[in-house]
């Protein structure tokens, strides 16, 4: 049984979430409110919307947009379209059939079999009975009584189908891949092909009556005016147009690629450009009424008018969506990142903000390193060095005498510091960079990182496995046998004995002898790790591909995989304490944490458990997530635990201090075979074991 990839998600549970104090784990400061890509809006008036997009993001705004709450989708997988019956009762598709229900707006949502095995990519509803779901391989399904019951209905195309709407409950319309449309006049019992004139693809379609509709696509804007018999397309448009929204006969507004918004006044006869202020591509739009809605797209792109698009105002916010590769602390609040196209951020409250600093480069920026509150020095492409002496605030240039990448740059003062890249390339100054000497390394390899306690004491780890070691400032390199062939991308010592090596495919390997030997550790992900760091010899984080976070308090005998909520890469990972962390990833990504990043929930009632209990998990048989509620009477030492038919040891949930109250913590199986499973609660007064069914 595979125990990788299983993702572990801490949150109140569903009944009494309203009763809840969250304790986050892992939360967004950029892009904010989050980054995930957002895929489909719907709103029911001018107040009260939701979002959903990758990797099961669900937002909801109550006051027109302005604000939004992210909520658990209890799911990882991307959610495509959204669509609410009334401010309760509303459904969202996705990836891998999914097909998730909320009764109660979103604050919980159920994931229901829809018959289908297929990805699901829109979602249409005529009333709160009434709807239709299309998705990969032509299918279609079409429920009566509200979404309890679906069954599949007949499309006679084998094409991904993108969108569906409906004018009533007989009259409606479905696009997809290679400029399909169909229709149907009655229900679905039929569909037809209409010849649509183009052969790309096509993404939404809306009705503006019975005989006008317009559909758009790649390059395209379709509109026919005698129910599909012609279709025409309008002319001059280079564009992807992925969503359409029309909110009388004749205001419709058009939102696609490269921040393009079009609005028409005709009923699409000629189409003018909105100013978005953005270059997000924007995947979905929906308008309340005549002047209210909402935009949303990529890296979580969130726009609102109030006046029909006359003005779109930015919801969300970012300071930058440059790939960030290094970061670094000099205290609790103060920080420095850095990235792609010298791309340099700053923050003085701890990542509530972060400000774009002016740089004087345009090369990417590696790696950053700060041994006290004003020096830092960045490294990067073309042998690129800088440097600042106030903080972060300005940055001048050094001369490396190298055109090499510099990949890895570790300072112990403000003076000593050491830089190592591609070729074997190791650079040494003594005198705050005034002067840079290489030194020979011994190896042509590419070196990834550099870690120095001391001014004399320090390791470098790269491509191939690659260890090398010095006593002596860089004198003298020592190649080490590391017992891998894995890439060596994140380094940390705690003291000149003892390191950990972070690499490809999830390798972690530790020394206690200042590197002369190395020994793996176990790691939960086979996915590739970037960073690593320890606050303490017990307490350190690892990060990398995919928004994987690894979370050992034993020195590595242990390491636990942390919810993190997006597949971002991320490349770098700094801690003050052993609560406050930052890590930063691609397109931007900054997460924080600031306890650990343990994600779990309290209960912020006045009622005290009497005694220790563990429920019955529910739902239970369970595909794939799981919620197992359990009691402390006192704040207690907890670890909760899955466990195999054979009594091994599957999953970690909880490792620590949780407080008295009532708890909640879901397990997902995504990553486990079907089967029985055991949970077991392990307090310093109780213990207790349950079964438990994964079924899918």
């Amino acid at each position: 049984m595979k125990k990788n990839n299983f993702l572990i998600l801490i949150t109140a549970l569903l009944f009494s979430l309203n009763q809840a104090q969250s304790q986050q784990g892992w939360f967004w400061q950029n892009p904010f409110p989050q980054g995930n890509t957002l895929l489909s809006f719907h709103s029911i008036n001018a107040s009260t919307g939701w979002a959903v997009g990758e990797f099961g993001t669900i937002l909801k705004t109550t006051n027109g947009g302005t604000n939004w709450t992210i909520l658990s989708s209890g799911t990882t997988t991307d959610l495509n379209s959204v669509y609410f019956i009334n401010a309760n009762t509303g459904m969202s598709v996705g990836w891998s059939s999914i097909f998730l229900k909320t009764t109660n707006g979103g604050t919980s949502w159920t994931q229901q079999t829809i018959g289908s095995a297929q990805s699901l990519n829109g979602i249409y509803f005529i009333d709160a009975n009434t709807g239709t779901v299309v998705g990969w391989a032509g299918t279609i399904l079409k429920t009566t009584n509200g979404g309890a019951n679906w069954n599949p209905q007949i499309s006679g195309t084998s094409t991904f189908l993108q969108g569906v709407s409906f004018l009533n409950s007989n009259t409606g319309s479905a696009v997809g891949w290679g400029g399909v449309i169909l229709s149907t006049t009655n229900g679905g019992a039929n569909w037809t092909e209409q010849y649509s004139t183009v052969t790309n693809y096509l993404y939404d379609i809306t009705f503006i009556n019975a005989n006008t509709r317009i559909a758009v696509g790649f390059n395209s804007i379709l509109k026919t005016t005698n129910g599909g018999t012609n279709w025409e397309n309008q002319s001059g448009l280079s564009n992807q147009f992925f969503d359409v929204c029309f909110t009388d006969q004749n205001n419709g507004t058009v939102v696609g690629s490269e921040g393009k918004i079009l609005k028409t006044t005709n009923s699409g006869e000629t189409w003018t450009t909105q100013n978005s202020g953005v270059s997000s591509t924007f995947f979905s739009v929906c308008f309340s009424d005549a002047v209210t809605g909402s935009i949303v797209g990529s890296d979580g792109a969130i726009l609102s008018t109030t006046n029909a698009g006359t003005n779109w105002i930015l919801r969300s916010h970012d300071v930058t969506l440059s790939h960030l590769y290094g970061v670094c602390f000099t205290n609790g609040n103060t920080g420095t990142a850095v990235g792609y196209d010298g791309t340099i951020v700053k923050t003085t409250n701890a990542g509530t903000n972060w400000t774009q600093v002016t740089s004087v480069t345009t090369k990417h920026l590696f790696n950053i390193s700060f041994p006290d509150a004003n020096t830092g020095t960045a490294v990067g492409n073309e042998g690129e060095i800088l440097r600042t002496t106030n903080a972060g605030t300005t940055w001048s240039h050094q001369t490396s005498g190298t055109t090499e990448q510099l990949l890895g740059v570790s300072f112990v003062n403000a003076n000593t510091g050491i830089a190592v890249g591609s070729l074997g390339k190791i650079l040494r100054t003594t005198n705050g960079g005034t002067n840079w000497t290489a030194q020979t390394s011994g190896t042509t390899t590419q070196l990834l990182c550099v870690y120095f306690v001391d001014a004399n004491s320090g390791a470098v780890g790269g491509e191939d496995g690659i260890i090398l070691t010095t006593t002596n400032g860089g004198l003298n390199w020592t190649e080490q046998s590391s017992g891998t062939g894995m890439f060596l991308q994140g380094i940390y010592f705690m003291n000149a004995n003892t390191g950990t090596l972070v690499g490809g495919n999830g390798i972690i390997i530790k020394t206690t002898n200042g590197g002369l030997t190395w020994v793996e550790q176990t790691s939960p992900v086979p996915r590739s790790l970037y960073d690593v760091y320890f606050t303490n010899a017990n307490t350190g984080t690892a990060v990398g591909l995919m928004g994987t976070v690894l979370r050992t308090t034993n020195g590595g005998i242990n390491w636990t995989a942390q919810f993190l909520p997006t597949e971002r890469d991320l490349h770098s990972v700094f801690f003050t304490d052993a609560n406050n962390g930052t890590a930063v990833g691609s397109y931007g990504t900054i997460f924080r944490t600031t306890n650990g990043g343990v994600t779990f929930f309290k209960n912020a009632g006045s009622e005290i458990p009497e005694k220790f209990i563990l429920y019955q998990n529910y739902p239970n048989p369970f595909n794939p997530v799981t919620y197992i509620k359990f009691s402390l009477p006192k704040q207690s030492y907890v670890k909760i635990a899955v466990y195999d038919v054979l009594g091994r040891e599957a999953a970690v949930l909880i490792d620590g201090m949780i407080n008295k109250g009532i708890n909640s913590v879901s397990f997902d199986g995504s990553a486990f075979a079907s089967g029985v499973y055991f949970y077991r609660i392990e307090t310093e007064e109780f213990t207790s074991v349950k079964k438990m069914v994964l079924l899918k």
